[in-house]
Order: C-alpha cells, then sequence, then structure tokens
C-alpha cells in the first residue's frame, strides 16, 4: 500500500466507519478488514492516528484498528505478519515524540506501545526505555505526562512476563532505571506536597497525576524487578519511605476541599500507597520481614486508635485491614510444630509478630472491631426502615471482601480470632457476660452493641465452641430475645436468628429443635420484620441438614410445623420484589421439599400454581430461573409419579433451558439437564412432549462440554422409560452422535457411550444389536486388539456378552461382517475373541458383568466347532470364577445358591434415612425380572451345558474334554454341581 497515494482513501473510509448510518458504516468495515493484512496499512494509520489536525473519532478509530492489528499480525509467526521493515519504520513512528493533546487517544497510543513492547522490546526495540527516561525529563508538561503514562503501560505489560528469560530481562531493566523512577517519584511527590502547602491547587492536581504515575511505575518495577529485594538498600528504603509518604499524604487530605479534583487522586494515589505493600507482601513475604513492624504499627495506629479520626477514608481502612490480615494468616510466618523444621527468616517473622501482638493490643482491635466497625450504622438503619430489602440484599450480597468494609472487618475478626483465639476468648465472653439479661428499648447504641456482639460469637462459632454452652444460652437467653415484639428491638431479633444459624452446625441439640421451629414460624408471622430477615432464610435451611454427628435432623419433629411454614414461606415469595430475595427463599423451600420428599405433596398446590407466572416475571433474571429450577428438581422429586400434572408447565422450562440455540441456556443449562432427568427417573410414562423435547440432545452432545455426564444419564432414563418408541425416533441419530463422540472423547466419557449401548441391549437385546450396528464391529475390534484401559476392556466385554448370549443370530452375522473386514477365518477371529476374553476377565469388577460372561461363553456350548472345544478349558475357568462370585452357600442345608437370582417384584421399603425409589428404579427392577442374569441360575446353566456337551461327544469324548481342565478348576466346579 503505497503511504502518499493511500492516506486519502484510507482516511475517507475511516470517516465512513464513525458514521451511525449502517448503510454508510458496514462496507466502511468490510474495506478496512480487507486492508488490514495489506502492507502499509499499519503505517497510514499511524500517520493518521498521530496528525492532530484530524477529527478526533477518525484518529480514535484508527488507533482502536493500529492496536488490534499488533495484536494479530506484529508476531513473526502469525499469518499476514508485518514485514520487519514496516515494524522498523512503525516503531520508530511510535516514539518520535509524545505530544497527544487527547487524554483517551494518549492511553490508548501507550497500550499499543507496550503490546509492541511485550514481543520486541529490548532485543528488537533497545531504544524505547532510555528513549521513554529521557521524554520523562523533559520540562514540557504534556509531554512528561506521556512519556510517563507509557513508561508505566510498557512498565507493566512486561512486568507481566512469565517466562524465565523474561523474567531475567525485566530484572536488567529494572536494575537499570530503578535509581531514576525513585528520584522521578520523589520529585514529583514533593512538587506536590509543596503546591498544597502554597495552596496552589491546579498546579498541585497536575503533579499528583505524575506522582500516581511515577508510583505506578515504582511498584511493578519494585514488586517484579528482584529476585530477593531485601538486598537491595534502594528497594526497602522505597518501601520504607511509603510509610512516611503515607502520613504526609493523609495529613495533607485535611486541607483539601472533598468537592476538589485533587481530593479524588489523593485517595487514589493513598490506596496505590497500600497496594505497593500488599503486593510486596504477597509476591516477597520473607523480603517483607523488616515492614512487618512498620506495617502494623501502621494500620493498627490508623484503623484502632484515635490517630485515624478525621483522616481516613473507608477504601484506606479496607486496605489497612487487609494488611494485617495478610501478615496474620501469612504461612510464611507460622513455624511448623516441630521448630527445628522451620526457617530462620520465618522464626523471625513469627517473632516480631508475638511481640507485637500483645495481649492489650489484641484486646483493643477485637473490642474496637466489635464495638465500632461492627455496628449498624445510622445510615444502614435508615435504609432499612426505608426499604428493608434493598438492606439485607445489600448487606449480604455486596462486593468482595478486600473490597467492602463491613465483610473486610469480618474477615479479619475471624482471622485475628482464630490465630489467637487462647487470648480473645475471654475478652469476647466477657462482653458477652456484659450483655446478658434485658435491654433498654430506648436505648438504641445499648440495642446495636449487644447486635454487634452477637454477630462477633457467630463469626467464633467453631473457635468457641469448648467455651460456650450454647443449648442453655439459646433456652435462657436468645430464644426469649426472640419473643421481644418492640419495634426497636428488631435488630436483634434478626441477629439472633442469625446466630442459630452459624451454630446450628456447629452445637446444638436435636431436642431443641422443635422449640426452634415454633420460634421460626413465628418470625415469619410478624409480617414487619419478616421482609427484613429475609436474607438470613439461609440460615434457617441450615436446620434441615445433618452437619454434625450429634446433630440430626428428624421429620417427625419437623412436620407438625410443615404447613404453616410452608405457606408462610410462600407469602414471603409472593411479597418480596427483588430477584436475590426471591432467590433466598426459593432456596429454603428448595431444602423443606427436599428433607420432607413426599410428604410436601398436600401443600405445594399453591407453589405450583404461581412458579409459572414467577418464571415469565424473571425473563429477564436468569440467576432467579435458576433458583426455580432447582426449585422444581425438588418438588418433583417430591411429587414423584404425579410430577406428570406439571408436564404443561414443566416440559417447556426443561425445552428452553436445553436448547443451545437459546441464550438463556448458558445459564439454565446445567440445573436443566438435572431437571430433565429427574423427570424421566419419575415419570410413569412416556409422553409425546416429553419424547419430543429429546430433539435438543444432538445438540447437546456436539458441545462435548461438563455436562456430557448428565446427557448420558437423560439418554440411560429414556431407555429404561419406553425404549421402543424412544429408539425407533431416535436411534439412527444417536448412533451417528456417539460414531463421532468416540473419534474424540476421554476414556470416561468413551465408556458413559458404551454404558448407554449396553443398557440398550440390556432392554432390548432383538432390536438393540441392529439399531446400534455401526458402533459395534469396533467394540468387537477393541476386544481382539486387547483393549489397554481395563474399564472400557470390561464395558465392551458386557456389550458383546449381552450380543452373543441374547441375540445369538446377530452375533453370527457380526462374526461374519468381522472375518470379511479383517480377512481372516471365521473360526481364527471367534478363537482370537475367546482367548482376549479369558485372558482379560479381570478387568470385569462388576458381578453382574462377570456372570454374564460365564453366561455367554456358556452359550456356546454345546459343539462340534474345534476352536470352541479348543478354548473350553478357558469357558470353564471363567464359568468357576463366576460361580465364585455369585454363589452362596445356605448355612441350613449347606447347599449353594445363586445370589444374583430375582423370583418376584417386591417395591422396595425406603427408611426415613432413605430417599424412596423412583419410577426408574421400579422400572430397573422389573428389568431385572427379565434379564438372564438375574433369571438364569449360573450353576443350573453350567450342569446343563455340560450335559448337553456329554451328550454331543459321548462319554469318552468328553472325558477327554474335561482334563484339558485344571483338577483343581474340576474339583471346584465338581463341589459347587453337588446336588445335580
Amino acid at each position: 500500500m503505497d503511504l502518499n497515494s493511500a492516506s486519502t482513501v484510507v482516511l475517507q473510509v475511516l470517516t465512513q466507519a464513525t458514521s451511525q448510518d449502517t448503510a454508510v458504516l458496514k462496507p466502511a468495515e468490510e474495506q478496512l478488514k480487507q486492508w488490514e493484512t495489506q502492507p502499509g496499512f499499519y503505517s497510514v494509520l499511524l500517520n493518521i492516528f498521530t496528525n492532530h489536525s484530524l477529527d478526533v473519532n477518525v484518529r480514535w478509530l484508527a488507533v482502536l484498528y493500529f492496536k488490534n492489528g499488533i495484536d494479530r499480525y506484529w508476531r513473526r509467526v502469525a499469518p499476514h505478519a508485518l514485514s520487519e521493515e514496516e515494524k522498523t519504520t512503525l516503531r520508530a513512528g511510535l516514539i518520535t515524540n509524545f505530544n497527544e493533546p487527547v487524554n483517551q487517544i494518549a492511553t490508548q497510543i501507550s497500550v499499543l506501545i507496550a503490546k509492541v513492547a511485550r514481543v520486541d522490546c529490548p532485543r528488537q526495540w533497545p531504544e524505547l526505555i532510555p528513549t521513554l527516561v529521557e521524554s520523562v525529563k523533559v520540562q514540557d508538561d504534556l509531554q512528561q505526562h506521556r512519556a510517563l503514562l507509557t513508561l508505566y503501560h510498557v512498565t507493566k505489560t512486561l512486568a507481566s512476563k512469565r517466562l524465565a528469560a523474561d523474567r531475567k530481562l525485566f530484572y536488567d531493566l529494572t536494575s537499570s532505571i530503578y535509581s531514576f523512577a525513585c528520584s522521578l517519584w520523589n520529585h514529583h511527590t514533593d512538587t506536590f506536597l509543596q503546591q498544597i502547602c502554597t495552596g496552589d491547587e491546579a498546579a498541585a492536581a497536575n503533579s499528583l497525576e505524575r506522582t500516581l504515575l511515577s508510583l505506578k511505575v515504582l511498584r511493578k518495577l519494585t514488586v517484579n524487578g528482584f529476585v530477593e529485594p531485601h538486598w537491595n538498600a534502594e528497594v526497602m528504603g522505597f518501601l520504607h519511605a511509603v510509610f512516611e509518604r503515607l502520613k504526609q499524604f493523609l495529613q495533607c487530605s485535611r486541607s483539601i476541599r472533598a468537592e476538589s479534583i485533587c481530593r479524588d487522586r489523593l485517595e487514589k494515589t493513598i490506596i496505590l500507597f497500600t497496594k505497593v505493600l500488599l503486593d510486596f507482601l504477597d509476591q516477597h513475604p520473607f523480603s517483607f520481614t523488616a515492614l512487618i513492624q512498620r506495617s502494623l504499627e501502621f494500620s493498627v495506629s490508623y484503623v484502632f486508635t484515635e490517630a485515624g479520626e478525621g483522616v481516613v477514608f473507608e477504601q484506606f481502612i479496607v486496605q489497612c485491614m487487609n494488611l494485617i490480615k495478610m501478615i496474620v494468616k501469612n504461612y510464611a510466618y507460622k513455624p511448623s510444630k516441630n521448630i527445628e523444621d522451620s526457617s530462620p527468616e520465618t522464626l523471625e517473622a513469627h517473632k516480631i509478630k508475638t511481640a507485637f501482638f500483645t495481649y492489650p493490643t489484641l484486646m483493643e482491635i477485637c473490642r474496637r472491631l466489635v464495638t465500632h466497625y461492627f455496628l449498624l450504622t445510622k445510615e444502614e438503619l435508615t435504609m432499612w426502615e426505608e426499604d428493608p430489602e434493598s438492606f439485607t440484599v445489600e448487606e449480604t450480597g455486596g462486593d468482595s471482601w478486600k473490597y467492602s468494609l463491613r465483610p473486610c472487618t469480618e474477615v479479619l475478626f475471624i482471622d485475628i480470632f482464630h490465630e489467637y483465639n487462647q487470648t480473645l476468648t475471654p475478652v469476647l465472653l466477657e462482653m458477652v457476660h456484659s450483655l446478658q439479661g434485658s435491654t433498654n428499648m430506648e436505648n438504641t447504641n445499648a440495642i446495636l452493641i449487644k447486635d454487634a456482639v452477637y454477630n462477633a460469637v457467630g463469626l467464633a462459632a467453631y473457635e468457641l465452641f469448648d467455651s460456650v454452652d450454647f443449648d442453655q444460652w439459646f433456652k435462657n437467653q436468645l430464644l426469649a430475645e426472640l419473643q421481644v415484639s418492640h419495634d426497636s428491638y428488631k435488630p436483634i431479633r434478626r441477629r439472633v436468628i442469625w446466630l442459630i444459624g452459624q451454630w446450628i452446625s456447629v452445637k446444638f441439640k436435636s431436642d431443641l429443635r422443635p422449640v426452634l421451629y415454633e420460634a421460626i414460624r413465628n418470625l415469619l408471622q410478624d409480617r414487619d420484620l419478616v421482609v427484613s430477615i429475609n436474607n438470613y432464610l439461609y440460615y434457617f435451611s441450615l436446620m434441615f441438614y445433618l452437619p454434625v454427628d450429634d446433630f440430626e435432623f428428624r421429620t417427625d419433629q419437623f412436620l407438625p410445623y410443615l404447613e404453616s411454614m410452608f405457606t408462610l414461606l410462600f407469602q414471603l415469595l409472593q411479597e418480596v420484589t427483588q430477584c436475590d430475595t426471591k432467590m433466598h427463599v426459593l432456596h429454603v423451600l428448595s431444602c423443606v421439599i427436599e428433607r420432607v420428599n413426599m410428604q410436601i405433596r398436600p401443600y405445594v398446590g399453591c407453589l405450583v400454581q404461581y412458579l409459572p407466572l414467577l418464571w415469565k416475571q424473571s425473563e429477564e433474571h436468569n440467576m432467579l430461573r435458576c433458583a426455580i429450577l432447582t426449585t422444581l428438581i425438588h418438588l418433583v422429586q417430591g411429587l414423584g409419579a404425579d410430577s406428570k400434572n406439571l408436564y404443561p408447565f414443566l416440559l417447556p422450562v426443561i425445552q428452553l433451558s436445553t436448547d443451545v440455540s437459546q441464550p438463556p441456556h448458558v445459564y439454565l443449562l446445567e440445573d436443566g439437564l438435572e431437571l430433565w432427568l429427574v423427570t424421566l427417573e419419575n415419570s410413569p410414562c412416556l409422553t409425546p412432549e416429553l419424547l419430543r423435547i429429546f430433539q435438543n440432545m444432538s445438540a447437546l452432545l456436539e458441545l462435548s462440554s461438563e455436562n456430557l455426564k448428565n446427557c448420558f444419564k437423560i439418554i440411560n432414563a429414556y431407555v429404561f422409560l419406553s425404549s421402543c418408541e424412544f429408539l425407533q425416533m431416535y436411534a439412527a441419530d444417536l448412533c451417528r452422535s456417539f460414531c463421532e463422540l468416540l473419534k474424540d472423547i476421554t476414556t470416561e466419557g468413551q465408556v458413559q457411550v458404551l454404558k448407554v449401548v449396553e443398557n440398550v441391549l440390556k432392554v432390548n437385546p432383538v432390536l438393540g444389536p441392529q439399531m446400534f450396528q455401526p458402533l459395534l464391529p469396533s467394540v468387537f475390534r477393541g476386544i481382539i486388539d486387547g483393549e489397554r484401559y481395563p474399564v472400557v476392556m470390561s464395558t465392551y466385554l458386557g456389550i458383546m456378552g449381552r450380543v452373543l448370549l441374547q441375540n445369538a443370530r446377530f452375533f453370527s452375522l457380526l462374526l461374519s461382517q468381522m472375518a470379511c473386514e479383517l480377512g481372516q477365518e471365521l473360526d481364527q477371529i471367534l478363537g482370537n475373541m475367546i482367548e482376549m476374553w479369558v485372558d482379560r476377565m479381570d478387568n470385569i469388577t462388576q458381578p453382574e458383568r462377570r456372570k454374564l460372561s460365564a453366561l455367554a461363553l456358556l452359550s456356546l456350548l454345546p459343539s462340534l466347532n474345534g476352536v470352541i472345544q479348543d478354548k473350553f478349558c478357558g469357558i470353564i475357568n471363567i464359568s468357576v470364577e463366576g460361580l465364585h462370585d455369585v454363589m452362596t452357600e445356605d448355612s441350613e442345608t449347606g447347599t449353594y445358591k445363586d445370589c444374583m437370582l430375582m423370583s418376584h417384584f417386591e417395591e422396595p421399603k425406603a427408611t426415613e434415612d432413605e430417599e424412596p425409589p423412583t419410577e426408574q428404579d421400579k422400572r430397573k427392577k422389573m428389568l431385572a425380572l427379565k434379564d438372564p442374569v438375574h433369571t438364569v441360575s449360573l450353576q443350573q446353566f453350567i450342569y446343563e451345558k455340560l450335559k448337553a456337551q456329554q451328550e454331543l461327544l459321548g462319554e469318552q469324548g468328553f472325558h477327554a474334554l474335561m482334563e484339558t481342565v485344571d483338577t483343581e478348576i474340576v474339583a471346584q466346579l465338581q463341589e459347587f454341581l453337588q446336588g445335580f
């Protein structure tokens, strides 16, 4: 592409590409796409975006196309890679000057220079860093800022490279510019502080921007540029200076107006200081040892004493708490149980920590956390009154504990209490004891203090296991507090139910459950309170599990409350408006349904009628729809065969959730597949609509995702439900999908496919082999080739055993086909198969398959075929092994019987701890009554086959055949066949 002639054309097309008219925009984008691989195109783009006289939008688009081209075509090995000559020109052009006036474009140019640097610096671009350093030194404010911005992005990009050679290059770069970076940072920082003192806020804002950028550069160099930074005096000097600068900047915040642009940048810089310390601690814990004392003193002083009053802000407090937490919890600072195994560095760090965290210090931290940071604020209380539902959603959702104050304080409390529980337990217990008894309802502060202390006891539940008799506390104090109806006591009622939820998996007697259920029911009836405690309903759900050995859920204890609880929860579900809240309520309803199972049936009518409406209302809220799917899963399990009444709503939901052509499947697929599976498992019969939704399966199998396992379970469920109808409609498609899957699938996936085929043959031994005929030759070849994975070989033998035993005619056809394909004699193929079967019998671990193998090989008898007679010894060996697997001795009669035989159907009785049998469980039981493995006595079958072989060969011939069998095996066989 000739630069002079092309510039005008490219500029025109870029201008068209900024149009809002799609008729103009689309052709322009297509043309630009075609030019991406044209030599000279990126040189034209460079000329355009560095021409400050052109339209900003055009220049912005040019720089974006340039940046995207670097990702695609800059590397030498890339298809249509840029020539080395053009890249040399581009590199030189990018750093000719740093005078871009538009901030957004300047940032993009800095980023694209960093992208080139990632590939070329320093080998192909040795002049980049020296040019940036020189440009940072100039007096021109704009050029200085743009060069510093670029230096930051280049440093950030190079620091992120992880290969050893790249790390070495970054270490070399750091050593060459670290002194300069430190002096640059100090210069800009001193300038800012002087300008703040003189009241020149505009100049201070510019200097602060440069301070921020130079500190960002130093952060990357300090954290990523040294192997053992503690040996470098300049690094440690910078890190110690961070604390002094932090103090100066915090003091500056007093004199800067809250609405000033300087204020926002100042807080960002303060946070960046703390990030330097946190990153350094994370990457170099032992190098940080020299900073532990100072970090703890600084953080504790500003967060837990009066020193921070008036200067600290929320995000700074969060960062200080994170710093304390990382020091307290750092594994590098924890000695081994055997002190001799600990490194000197670990012992030194532990010594510093121990010396700092004295009893007075720990007590003050604990008290301040609980009585200051745990307190509900006026803003929170106001929000609770005005919009209780939003309050609880925001409180329990919020951001990560690393960035939000309340979760951060709680995590710090948990970690410190865990580390120093012997010291802090008496402190917390004393706070609890001081709050026992009634509380003045007019004393809001006392109520909030009690709420905070109870919060602490809940967070420290596991640590307080041996120190708190929670059962007595519940009976003597907490239960009464749940019954206090005064409006101002709402925080305590809410906190107590949360507290019980925390302790219920730690220490709570089963006998107290009915009392608790009664209390929960009363809370749910309190319509003024119920919405504000809705997000603590999750803790109610904990009461339906078995978290510890001495704590059991008993259905009989809960049944008296089931109807009222379910009704109240359903009413709450209808009343609340936010998706998060509805999800929490649905979660609890699901827990209730799951625990009481079939006993929920009389009470679910209202919920069943409401869920279709909720599903429709939640069209834009996929996470709420996931919660609905989970509820439906438990509903179907609880309703069993009666879930068929839900099909008008249920099946369209499954259809949508598992249709990969529909966008919501990204969120709904996993739960949708599980719902599909339980629907099939509990279905009494196959309906046309249920059959129709299997059309979704083909695309699901093509996905080859982590959901394949459930897909195979669904296919098996259809096979067990109605194999004839299902296979007649879908066998051909399934067979094609399986053939494709087997070309590229894990061993586990291969076994899942083969198990489906095995189940088809079990359910339909006549039509099954014909429907899956294309798969069977590969199974046969796998056997005679000696498949190396035992689990795959076992499944191969299970499939072939079904064909041989239950469809001998098809087996003969398959044998002939294989002989033709392999160009071998039919008898040779048969002999190889039997020999490998006998040899790999130990691969089969399931008793059913072992018995099947014995029955299948015995079915070849009686025979005059020389190959079968030649393998007679192996067949008998397998048969005797099978007898050992399945025969049990009757202690009264001394005779043997086949333990796998099933004579009639008995619906299994489920105990309270077991789930009742599904419709699919019953179908499997009925199928077993037709399965030779469960209907044919192996003992009887061996006797009849040997008798028939004896009659065929005569006494002498049969005797000669039996002599090929080991005498010990013969003796065992005779013992099993006594009485025949």
